[in-house]
């Protein structure tokens, strides 16, 4: 509090932003500064206009599936970022999320691998608990595959790393990788055509759609 004034919530500036037709980074453009870097802006920007993204994941749920506590208690771990930049990025992050309910949503396919669902992530178990039930939920949308990994599956290429290939409506390609430091954005031809053979090596190994919500479901109730 400043003055007298509490700022909202993340999760109320992204509701308030959705019922005015908004966004949230319009009405509310601090909490959305830090994330507006130059390595993240090219790729925030080509993810807005994106019409289909593929998404693989490793260790985290993909951040445009990630709760507001989930996100939260990723962004807390190891103290490593002040208070009030952890909500910057949470906000922003949030924010992000209204490409899958644009009127002409996002088509995204995301894969994850099983310890995904079972490494705890927050001091409170009903942060997996809710994290889990709303990744199930989100997957059984029309625009929205998630597909796991199952943990016996071998050691397969995409445990080398995350990444992520997008497509826009014109045909314009892209892909972004994230590391410790900081995220790179990738267009080079023949870069793109070894992350696409990477990408079905991954999907080769994941359960079929309607199996993975079901091991996703099955698993959320284990941390309830």
């Amino acid at each position: 509090m400043a003055g007298g004034r509490t700022d909202p919530t993340s999760r109320t500036r992204v509701a308030v932003a959705t019922v005015l037709d908004r966004k949230a980074k319009e009405l509310w453009p601090e909490p959305f500064r830090r994330r507006d870097l130059p390595w993240f802006r090219e790729w925030a920007e080509f993810e807005q206009k994106a019409s289909s993204l593929r998404w693989y994941e490793p260790l985290l749920v993909p951040g445009l599936l990630q709760t507001e506590a989930y996100a939260r208690a990723v962004l807390t771990t190891g103290g490593l970022l002040p208070p009030v930049e952890v909500e910057e990025i949470v906000a922003a992050r949030l924010a992000r999320q209204r490409v899958l309910e644009r009127e002409i949503p996002l088509q995204l396919v995301a894969v994850i691998d099983e310890v995904v669902l079972r490494r705890r992530v927050g001091g409170d178990r009903a942060v997996m608990a809710g994290q889990l039930t709303h990744l199930a939920d989100q997957g059984e949308r029309e625009n929205v595959q998630v597909r796991v990994i199952p943990a016996e599956s071998p050691w397969h290429t995409g445990l080398a790393g995350p990444f992520v290939l997008g497509r826009t409506p014109d045909g314009a390609e892209a892909a972004y990788l994230d590391n410790q430091l900081r995220g790179q954005v990738v267009t080079e031809r023949a870069d793109l055509a070894s992350l696409g053979a990477r990408w079905e090596s991954v999907t080769g190994e994941a359960l079929p759609r309607r199996r993975s919500i079901e091991l996703i479901r099955e698993v959320a109730t284990t941390w309830s």
